[in-house]
């Protein structure tokens, strides 16, 4: 598992989405003072579920919402949104049951979003959960509410100068107990939960006592009421079976109508909606029909432009034949009578008549064209006239059996009708017999009242013969006599009586066995904080040891020598505070109760130096002494990440180059995302986030990778 990148977004100097991507070891925040590199550390702790707004240097949920500039209005809520690699599936989380289950993401993404109004929304991977669910999640990894995967500036004063007790918390944080104290509490509450159930249950106890006795007594008189139940028993087996009996025949004899007239109904009901087809036919050849009456008139048209050309041609032909007559007259002039010769013709005339043959040749092969073409359209003509003739017999014939399935699905619509009134009545006699079932079923519930689950013994009678209703009425009415009797002799509620007095009894028996196993679920909790008290102490002790040997090597590594180990102390308090008013003066007679409770002591020693106290070390000595411990913390149960910030402040070029060597060392096991200043701290990061102030009071970043880091830190 690893952390991905982070999403900030609103969150205090931030105005627009920013990202910043860890795809290196060691990444480094630089920038100016007041340029907003801390308010990455800041968002961390926000997405990661830090409450208290102090440490977040704020007051209010709103000041951590973009306050605005000149140029950029502001905002309208933060939002921070951490991602991580869950690939290996070491993400866990509690189900309802206690059980802790991986969470089946390959990304895990925890958002936090906080507005002006202070609310606070926390979602994990799309979906809204709680600030407890986060902090299990992340207990699940190591990074613990209490933030020892966050160490800054201030930390080294916070650890140094803390108590015991908070020491102790602390370094149970960074081992990862809290989850297991997460369990306790929850355990615990179980505990108080069951304790006061058990109180409940054994106030219901005495209070249902009484009553039960009362009830006991009521049984034992209605005894004397057994034979009127006897004999109630009796008349009911015959009754109750034969009632059974011809409700089933008239359920079987209506459903077996039902079931005919539903068939009749599947039968006919498609054969009265299947008439789209036919139509659908008539549809298709009135179409065809047209199609081949536009064909026709095409013809005619066709046909009678041949016409008129046919027309003109011989007009044409005719008036040719007559010129070319006259051109070849001889004789007597009309005019003057004189002889006409031929060779009177000239040359002229002569041409006109070798042309006027030529073209009377063209003409006469036009109209033998024209002709052939009007034959032609002719015979298409027939044809045409053929298939119309023909469509016209089809699409009549069609709808002669269209009219006469019209007529049929007439008669089909007709018998639906028949059937449809049939179903009603069929509907009307089935809730008829709903009525008498529901008659028949009441009975056998006053039965039951009356005489108790006897009653049902109906169902094993044996009966033969014919059912007579008459004989079924008069038992009925003999059975309404019974009842009224077993009421006027108080057994009327009997059955009732009978069945609170069980009921009460069962109640207790339950009562006896929840309490029973309560005492059982107090001590099994008991059992399961005790384990994890002692599974706690143990890995508290152990983890003490392997802090001892990392803080040591941190310690001799910073200091070039020196003893630096941690101790734990057993301190005790008393369990009251003294008592202040005369009424419970008393109190202080009595024994005060003494709480045993375990610390931690840091103890070092420096080399060349006698100095073993804490509170005698220098500035720079205990800047030194905290590093080498929250280090040594970090190493024992590594959290996935762990942010820096500024730890190196005080330290001078040669103790800088130790802090460099251990963030590498560190780096094998955590991500790192280190705030400095610190050139050499500089050249061990992969890559360097430079924040900077732009003009419109936004924090802007810029991204250097390893290459370019190393020039800068140079």
């Amino acid at each position: 598992m690893r952390l991905l990148n982070i999403e900030i977004n609103g969150f205090k100097s931030f105005s627009q989405k920013t990202v910043l991507d860890f795809v290196s070891p060691v990444v480094c925040i630089v920038g100016p003072n007041g340029s907003g590199k801390s308010n990455v550390v800041e968002a961390l702790r926000f997405v990661l579920g830090e409450q208290s707004m102090k440490s977040m240097r704020g007051k209010a949920g709103s000041d951590l919402i973009f306050k605005g500039s000149k140029e950029l209005p502001k905002g309208s809520r933060a939002s921070v949104v951490i991602y991580f690699d869950n690939a290996d599936r070491v993400f866990k989380i509690p189900n309802e049951m206690g059980e802790n289950i991986n969470l089946n993401f390959d990304v895990v993404s925890i958002s936090r979003e906080v507005y002006p109004d202070g609310l606070n929304k926390y979602i994990l991977n799309g979906s809204e959960v709680r600030l407890k669910d986060i902090n299990n999640l992340l207990a699940s990894v190591n990074v613990g509410a209490s933030g020892h995967h966050i160490i800054s500036q201030g930390e080294a004063d916070r650890i140094l100068n803390a108590s015991s007790k908070d020491r102790r918390e602390m370094i149970e944080d960074a081992l990862g107990l809290k989850i297991y104290q997460y369990k306790i509490k929850e355990s615990e509450r179980k505990l108080e939960r069951t304790e006061n159930n058990m109180k409940e249950v054994s106030l219901l106890r005495r209070e249902n006592a009484p009553h039960l006795n009362f009830l006991k007594k009521q049984v034992e008189k209605f005894e004397k009421a057994k034979e009127l139940q006897l004999e109630l028993s009796s008349l009911y087996k015959e009754y109750l079976k034969k009632e059974s009996i011809y409700l089933e025949q008239e359920k079987h004899v209506l459903k077996v109508e039902k079931d005919k007239i539903l068939h009749e109904l599947n039968v006919i009901t498609p054969k009265i909606s299947d008439s789209g087809v036919e139509n659908n036919v008539n549809s298709e050849k009135n179409r065809e029909l047209r199609d081949f009456e536009h064909r026709l008139n095409e013809i005619r048209g066709l046909k009678g432009e041949l016409d008129r050309k046919l027309g003109r041609i011989e007009g044409i032909l005719e008036s040719k034949e007559v010129k070319e007559n006259k051109v070849k007259l001889s004789g007597r002039c009309p005019l003057c009578g004189s002889e006409i010769k031929e060779t009177n013709i000239d040359n002229r005339a002569q041409a006109e008549v070798h042309n006027s043959e030529k073209e009377l040749q063209e003409l006469k092969d036009s109209q033998t064209r024209t002709i052939s073409g009007i034959e032609k359209l002719k015979e298409e003509e027939n044809k045409i006239y053929a298939s119309i003739n023909s469509l016209k017999q089809e699409i009549h014939k069609e709808s002669e059996e269209l009219r006469n399935k019209e007529r049929e699905k007439y008669g089909l619509k007709v018998r639906y009708q028949e059937l449809s009134s049939s179903l009603n009545l069929n509907a009307v006699k089935e809730e008829s017999l709903l009525k008498e079932v529901e008659l028949f079923e009441n009975e056998i519930k006053e039965g039951s009242a009356l005489i108790g689950y006897e009653v049902l013994s109906y169902k094993n009678f044996e009966i033969s013969g014919s059912i007579d209703r008459n004989i079924q009425e008069e038992n009925r009415r003999k059975i309404e006599r019974i009842k009224i009797k077993l009421e006027d002799a108080g057994q009327g509620g009997g059955a009732e009586v009978m069945k609170e007095f069980e009921d009460m009894t069962t109640r207790d028996m339950f009562l006896a066995k929840e309490l029973e196993d309560l005492a059982k679920s107090v001590e099994s909790l008991e059992n399961v904080i005790a384990g994890l008290k002692e599974k706690i102490d143990q890995d508290f002790k152990e983890g003490i040891k392997k802090i001892n040997t990392e803080f040591q090597e941190f310690f001799s590594l910073m200091f070039g020598g020196g003893t630096g180990h941690l101790s734990v102390i057993v301190e005790n308090k008393r369990g009251r505070e003294k008592v202040e008013s005369l009424e419970s003066a008393r109190f202080d007679l009595e024994e005060p109760e003494i709480v045993f409770e375990n610390g931690i002591e840091i103890n070092v020693s420096l080399p060349h130096k006698k100095v073993k106290e804490l509170h005698a070390l220098s500035g720079g000595e205990r800047s030194l002494t905290s590093i080498a411990l929250l280090f040594a913390m970090s190493q024992v149960n590594p959290p996935p990440f762990l942010v820096l910030d500024e730890t190196d402040a005080a330290l001078d070029e040669s103790n800088s180059r130790k802090y460099g060597d251990m963030i590498e060392k560190l780096s094998e096991h955590s991500q790192l995302i280190v705030v400095t200043h610190n050139r050499e701290t500089m050249s061990r990061a992969g890559i360097l986030y430079g924040v900077t102030i732009g003009r419109d009071g936004a924090s802007k970043l810029l991204s250097i990778k390893f290459d370019e880091a190393t020039a800068i830190a140079k």
